[in-house]
């Protein structure tokens, strides 16, 4: 099957590594994945061909268009990423169209996929099947009443199926989408779409840990990073007052899009075993061999913490209520303990860190995560029909 996947990711990674995972279990298709947004270096699996429009990112609160090329207006750039498309589109003729997100986000990015779902439709392309791909949890609206019925229009008209990867035992759609029984199309559970540890084995885990000698090993990250300082800023100043009591380890990954002076300011603070990058295409190896992990709660952030089974505090993004409702449904399974604002004073961290490490216990959640391989087997069945 012919498959081409388009994912724009405007604020942070999430999207974007959700969606390599999900088209890396498609090894046995012809895969072209669409991205839009600044690059990112991270591993592209062998049978998928990357295909880059003229990137755009997006402001804090999701309202302004960004173009990352010099000199060329937000119209030129719009028109050159619809006729990149129509022609990927020409040349390809796909059995299956999967969009991450929209309609549910992402409608500012309507200039480009109205008219291909709309030529599609036409059967401009052939015979192509369509398909939203979505996470568990949508963010809150200004008008709900608006956006639930937007939303229902062109999913119910120009898809054929949504894919949402969650359980539905955990996040149910109706949470944050009230007419979820207006849904004409079927909707799949998938699972949740979640990193597979094989990087390394259990030996090399042991041999790794042994290397690292008896110190306590931290890790902390922020997802993209443009929400992460004051967390991260907290992490480094906790860790620095908790060495003479914890022989410690820091590991930092402030993300790849952190503010350049907000990187510099923690950067200034590196000391002996404190150690500070923006990004590890092996971010699982570390967290493997953590005591405890310190982040954000973004999607893909929580299904590490998950797949690891790591010790976990985590501070939700406050910019939308979408972190806040994952931390609280996952820390009542047991799964991590949440962090407040006032937790962010380094001597309030070092209470909560110290109570974590004492904890010692490991979290087990049973949930679902093969959301990628279900995907990949829907899309399997999906062929002999």
């Amino acid at each position: 099957m012919k498959i081409i996947f388009y994912c724009q990711y405007v604020f942070g990674v999430g999207h974007l590594f959700r969606s390599v995972e999900l088209v890396r279990e498609l090894a046995d298709h012809k895969v072209f994945l669409v991205v839009g947004g600044p690059q990112v270096d991270i591993d592209i699996p062998a049978h998928v061909k990357l295909v880059r429009l003229p990137p755009f990112y997006m402001d804090e609160k999701f309202t302004t268009l960004i173009p990352q090329i010099p000199n060329r207006s937000i119209e030129q750039i719009q028109s050159e990423r619809k006729a990149t498309l129509f022609s990927l589109f020409k040349q390809v003729k796909p059995d299956l169209f999967i969009v991450e997100l929209y309609p549910f986000g992402r409608t500012i990015f309507g200039f480009e996929l109205v008219p291909i779902l709309q030529a599609i439709r036409s059967g401009t392309f052939g015979d192509v099947q369509t398909a939203c791909s979505l996470r568990d949890i949508l963010v809150k609206k200004r008008d709900p009443i608006e956006y639930e019925q937007r939303v229902l229009t062109i999913l119910n008209e120009m898809f054929d199926y949504l894919l949402i990867h969650s359980n539905s035992d955990v996040f149910p759609l109706d949470e944050t989408f009230s007419r979820v029984n207006d849904i004409i199309i079927p909707v799949l559970y998938t699972g949740f779409v979640a990193k597979s540890v094989i990087n390394k084995t259990v030996k090399e885990i042991k041999k790794m840990r042994n290397n690292n000698g008896k110190k306590t090993r931290i890790v902390a990250s922020a997802g993209g990073g443009r929400s992460g300082y004051r967390l991260l800023n907290s992490v480094v100043d906790a860790c620095i007052l908790m060495k003479d009591s914890v022989h410690l380890q820091l590991q930092m990954f402030t993300g790849p899009f952190m503010d350049h002076d907000e990187f510099s300011q923690i950067a200034k603070k590196i000391q002996t075993d404190i150690h500070i990058s923006r990004f590890s295409k092996n971010f699982l190896d570390y967290l493997q061999i953590a005591d405890v992990s310190v982040s954000m709660a973004g999607y893909n952030t929580c299904m590490d913490i998950l797949t690891t089974k790591v010790p976990a505090l985590v501070w939700p993004y406050s910019g939308d209520h979408e972190q806040g409702i994952r931390a609280e449904r996952l820390s009542r399974l047991g799964a991590l303990q949440i962090l407040n604002d006032e937790d962010l004073y380094p001597d309030r961290l070092v209470l909560r860190l110290k109570q974590i490490l004492s904890e010692k216990a490991k979290p087990s959640v049973n949930i679902d995560l093969s959301g990628a391989v279900n995907t990949a087997k829907w899309i399997e069945h999906l062929e002999k029909i």
